[in-house]
């Protein structure tokens, strides 16, 4: 009867090792990822262009910026929920920085359209750089003041506090994924790709 106690007794500390190990493993992954926040215009193309970027780990389509809880995508674009098209980005933070994720949404983007982006017209369709950290806000607006140097202009891109994201209905994650014809004729029609080569290239 001894020698079972003995051998439970180290069964089961050894199952409380595995445990804790799994525990702080998880918490040290949960330690190094983090989440940015970003409004392009067409969640569909900036949700393609961030997962492409090595260090993300995920990216949702959604919607940011506005009052109305739980919205839907016909109410964003046709309502009045003050929301924009956003995607949430989810980051290692020891492969890639906030600043890195800011220089690629740049590029992605036309920081000079007050009405919205390329074909998309309309105030959910605006860009916005969220921040969630005043280290984010000011980094936000260091690259402003430069774009804005180099380019002799006025950046319009709006710069709001991050508050909450919604997720977008299941339809439009990875759409460009799944609908891949219908996205790039989309994408193509939209003149996405032109426009940004003319403005950063």
């Amino acid at each position: 009867m001894k020698n079972y106690l003995e051998e439970v007794r180290i069964i089961l500390k050894k199952f409380l090792y595995i445990i804790l190990f799994l525990l702080l493993t998880n918490l040290s992954y949960a330690q190094d990822y983090k989440k940015a926040y970003f409004a392009g215009g067409c969640f569909w193309c900036m949700e393609e262009a961030f997962e492409k970027i090595d260090g993300v780990l995920e990216v949702t389509s959604g919607y940011s910026g506005g009052t109305t809880k739980n919205p839907t995508y016909k109410e964003v674009i046709y309502g009045k929920t003050g929301h924009f098209e956003a995607i949430e980005v989810k980051y290692d933070n020891t492969k890639i920085k906030y600043e890195n994720l800011l220089d690629a949404f740049w590029v992605n983007i036309d920081p000079f359209d007050a009405d919205g982006q390329f074909c998309d017209k309309g105030y959910s369709y605006r860009s916005v750089a969220f921040y969630s950290l005043d280290s984010e806000k000011k980094s936000i607006q260091s690259t402003i003041n430069k774009l804005e140097e180099k380019f002799n202009k006025k950046i319009v891109t709006y710069v709001r506090k991050f508050d909450k994201f919604y997720k977008a209905e299941d339809a439009h994650q990875d759409y460009y994924v799944k609908n891949f014809i219908n996205y790039l004729t989309y994408k193509k029609g939209c003149k996405r790709v032109e426009s940004l080569e003319k403005i950063w290239n």
